[in-house]
Parts: structure tokens; C-alpha cells; sequence
């Protein structure tokens, strides 16, 4: 197996983890439920750089992946973010054993080698420069599923990250959030498929999580419900005066699934 391709190779270009005490997320598993998730993030230009990558996951990457792992995969196309074009893939795991298990089988596989190769070797580099992010779910977070059946035209998808100034407050956040909020996000339309936190990527601590809208409009609505909801706003107050701030900025991005996504 090439060198580049066992070290820096998941489905695309993962790697570097290996080292890290991730030991927890492993032990922490139970039964079938996703413990973690990884994310990739691509940062492309203009050019041929983003047809290239959609054809590399659609053709070969989740293909090859789907042979070997039936857990989450997402893959989004940025709308609206600080960085256009941009593709993020999602994939999610039981445990650290699985991960590297799963990593292991693809690095097996010649056909995703030789696609990997022809994806790297085009006329122009394959993408400016990649962020990965290992995620830890949250106790309350749901699992994972595709609708069925699938949805006729792909949704929309927000990501959310909420930077915390400490763990304790990221606690705190998170207790909010698997109380009172979650359930109000629930009648209001904000239904996300995900909650967890950052172990290893930027901006931490935070609370990072993920809703699916059927399009800009449906959001839009489901935001104005929550921000206008009576319960919302006695649960902020109560929050702040017991804690502070809990969170000190959020970025909020917007994204497409990509029509092969198979979350879309």
C-alpha cells in the first residue's frame, strides 16, 4: 500500500488521529449508538477542483465505503459560509475501534487506491487545503437515519458551532441544550439530527450540531417560532442568570446535500 495512501487516506484524506488518547469515546460505546463523528472539510477554488472531488465520493469513496460500514454519511455542499466552494463529509462511528477497523478495510481496497491516485494526480491540486474534526456525540443526541423515503430534492443543512468560554460553561450548555431547548427546538420545527462537542478540531470547547431543513424558508420559520417562543425566552433569562454567558460566538454555516449523499 502507498505511503500516502495508508497515512492520509479515510475516504479521502484522513489521517493523524492515531496517536491521540481518544481511549474514552472507545470505552463509552454501547450497543449500536454512534459515539463519535468525523468531519472533513475540503476548501476548494474555482475550477475543476469541486466536480472532481463530487466525482471521487459519488464513484468511488462512498461506494467503497458502503461495502465495509453502514454507519451515518453526509456529504455537504456549502451555501452560505465563510469559505465557498466547500464540500464537508460527516461519518459516524460506534467507537475508535470501529474507526480504525473501517480505515483499515479501505486501505485494502485497490479500486479506491487507484481512484485516490487519480483524484490526486489531476491537472490541478485536489483541493487548497482540508480541516478534519473528531466530534464526541452527546448523551441526548439522536441517532442518524435516512428519511424514507428520501426526500425528492436534497435538504438543506445548518451547522452549528457554539464556542464556549470554559468546559464548565460547555457543560452547562449542554445541560440547556438535552433539557428545556432540545424539546423546544421540537414544536418549533428545529429538529436536529446530531448533537456533540469537539475533541480534536478548532474552536473548542463548543457545541457543534447539525439541522436539516427542507429549504431556506422552512428555517427560516422554525427560527423566528423559537426566537418569538415564550418558554424560550424565560429559559434563556433563567440561563444567564444563573451562569452567564455560556456561549461567547457562534458560527453558523449553511449547506447542500449533495444529491449521492446518502443523508440528503
Amino acid at each position: 500500500m502507498p505511503e500516502h495512501l495508508n497515512r492520509r487516506s479515510f475516504v479521502g484524506v484522513l489521517g493523524g488521529v492515531g496517536a491521540l488518547p481518544l481511549g474514552g469515546l472507545a470505552q463509552s460505546a454501547g450497543g449500536k449508538k454512534t459515539r463519535m463523528y468525523l468531519m472533513e472539510s475540503f476548501f476548494l477554488k474555482a475550477g475543476s477542483q469541486l466536480t472532481r472531488l463530487h466525482e471521487y465520493h459519488e464513484r468511488a469513496a462512498l461506494p467503497a465505503l458502503g461495502k465495509v460500514h453502514s454507519g451515518p454519511q453526509i456529504v455537504l455542499e456549502a451555501a452560505i459560509a465563510p469559505h465557498t466552494p466547500q464540500v464537508i463529509l460527516i461519518l459516524g462511528f460506534q467507537s475508535m475501534e470501529e474507526f480504525w477497523a473501517v480505515r483499515g478495510k479501505l486501505n485494502q481496497d485497490r479500486e479506491l487506491e487507484k481512484a485516490f491516485e487519480a483524484w490526486q494526480g489531476g491537472p490541478e491540486a485536489p483541493f487548497e487545503y482540508q480541516n478534519n474534526a473528531l466530534l464526541e456525540a452527546a448523551d441526548y443526541s439522536p441517532e442518524v437515519v435516512p428519511l424514507d423515503p428520501q426526500p425528492k430534492t436534497p435538504r438543506i443543512f445548518e451547522l452549528r458551532v457554539y464556542h464556549s468560554p470554559s468546559y464548565q460553561h460547555l457543560k452547562f450548555l449542554h445541560e440547556r441544550f438535552a433539557g428545556p431547548e432540545s424539546r423546544i427546538f421540537h414544536r418549533v420545527g428545529v429538529n436536529p439530527i446530531f448533537y456533540s462537542s469537539t475533541v480534536v478540531g478548532p474552536n473548542m470547547p463548543n457545541l457543534t450540531y447539525v439541522i436539516p431543513f427542507d429549504d431556506l424558508a422552512a428555517r427560516e420559520k422554525a427560527w423566528n417560532a423559537f426566537s418569538a417562543d415564550p418558554e424560550w425566552v424565560k429559559v434563556r433569562k433563567e440561563s444567564i442568570d444563573q451562569h452567564g454567558q455560556i456561549t461567547v460566538n457562534n458560527l453558523i454555516s449553511i449547506y447542500r446535500a449533495a444529491p449521492y449523499s446518502p443523508i440528503r
